[in-house]
């Protein structure tokens, strides 16, 4: 008992140090973030939507983008994934995966590193993870672009806040140079853009609406298979539209700009 209870000590002074957490892990029956704003998060939310994952992924490659604290991660473990990799370019959330995997005893890569840096990994993999970064991004679409181009072999998750209108209507490939109506209709889609902050959040930058998350996944070349909920998208790599071919920097063809 008393072993017990140094043991557990030990945890909670971890898990403190570590801190603070955005992912409620639960290490030794120690949770990292028991007064989470959004519940037992992502805990909440991952059974929602967990159903469009296979149980078992037969040792399949994951890729975990901006895994925080590696719940995800783990999750891809216990269905059976082979090499699962997580990055993320906060150095405390990485510190925090590390040790969440070691005393869950499960082999897990990890890596600072941002989304924007990907083609470094010279690799694709099975299952692409991209859920809660995109609006952190100063450039989405880019991002979006060089997933599609360096790391997704199959299929992705991928999630994003969304504000604005949930509607989704037919549009037309083009549109008259005189045409303004269009631009106020809700459902066209839409970034909104952050000047400053949102939910005391300096990186938050951009919030699509629900059409504007769907029309950036297809022009970066996805193609949606499944909504479980309307944050969350299960897409697989499709052909990339003709016109979505990535801009790049003048005077140096071929190259992205990647600027954080």
């Amino acid at each position: 008992m008393v072993q017990e209870t140094k043991y557990r000590t030990a945890i909670e002074n971890e898990i403190a140090a570590l801190g603070p957490w955005f992912h409620n892990m639960r290490i030794a029956g120690v949770e990292t973030s028991p007064d989470h704003f959004l519940g037992d998060y992502p805990a909440v939310k991952w059974e929602r939507f967990k159903h469009v994952v296979p149980e078992d992924l037969d040792g399949r490659s994951v890729l975990d983008i901006g895994c925080n604290a590696g719940f995800y991660s783990q999750e891809m473990k216990r269905r059976n994934a082979g090499r699962v990799l997580g990055i993320d370019s906060d150095p405390r959330y990485l510190r925090q995966a590390k040790f969440a995997a070691e005393q869950a005893g499960m082999q897990v890569e990890f890596r600072l590193m941002s989304v924007y840096d990907v083609a470094q990994l010279r690799d694709r993999f099975d299952l692409v993870i991209f859920m809660g970064v995109l609006y952190h991004l100063r450039h989405p679409l880019l991002a979006l672009d060089l997933l599609y181009e360096h790391v997704v072999d199959d299929k992705m998750l991928f999630q994003c806040m969304q504000r604005g209108a949930n509607s989704v209507s037919p549009l037309e490939a083009n549109y008259d140079f005189r045409e303004w109506g269009i631009f106020d209709r809700p459902d066209y889609p839409k970034l909104f853009f952050v000047e400053d902050r949102f939910a005391d959040d300096p990186t938050n930058w951009f919030i699509p609406n629900r059409a504007g998350v769907e029309a950036m996944l297809r022009s970066s070349g996805f193609v949606i298979e499944a909504n479980p909920e309307r944050e969350v998208y299960l897409v697989r790599k499709g052909e990339r539209p003709f016109m979505s071919e990535p801009t790049p920097l003048v005077g140096s063809p071929g190259r992205y700009c990647l600027l954080p």
